[in-house]
């Protein structure tokens, strides 16, 4: 979970202080800063970066850059799904779920277990950036923000957490057989 959050931290920072400012510009910017140097702190720390972390910065700069040269408040509001289809295909490389996963579920889960899971994580993004096109053009800002920040987040940590109990479980059991 940690890894999760760690990669929401500019989406968190963003809904934070767009709830806090109003100003969808500022929380753009405050976004953008964020994943700039949560960054330049990995690579600081001399930790590795994965190709979804680089992803995230180059759209979230990318995008988030021509939000804020245009100061179009829709762009920014369709931004996410760019993001989320992004996502989706990065998400369908196999094995990108192996740095979220501890030891004992790599040890102890089939490996054609967890690229389902990761394939699931893919349909789900484009399932939300999907979401997120009808929401930003058919709904008010405030509905959008709403979406984004509970409705999307909220998606994926009930898919996160319920990837944790079917782990677990597949991880019990396994473990019960061994030991049996």
């Amino acid at each position: 979970m940690r890894q999760l959050l760690e990669d929401l931290l500019a989406t968190i920072l963003f809904v934070v202080v767009y709830i806090v400012s109003g100003d969808i510009f500022v929380a753009t910017a405050v976004a953008i800063a964020a994943g700039v140097i949560q960054i330049a702190y990995l690579k600081a720390r001399r930790r590795p970066i994965d190709m979804m972390q680089w992803g995230s910065l180059a759209l979230v700069v990318v995008l988030g850059g021509v939000a804020m040269a245009t100061r179009d408040g829709r762009f920014i509001m369709v931004k996410p799904s760019i993001i989320h289809f992004a996502i989706a295909a990065i998400m369908l490389r196999r094995g990108w779920m192996g740095r979220y996963l501890p030891a004992i579920v790599t040890d102890n889960v089939s490996e054609s277990v967890v690229v389902g899971a990761g394939y699931a994580w893919a349909a789900m993004m484009l399932v939300l950036g999907l979401a997120n096109l009808v929401i930003a053009w058919a709904f008010s800002e405030q509905t959008w923000v709403w979406f984004i920040s509970v409705g999307a987040i909220g998606v994926k940590i009930a898919m996160g957490l319920a990837q944790f109990a079917v782990f677990r479980s597949l991880v019990r059991r396994r473990l019960r057989l061994k030991a049996a």
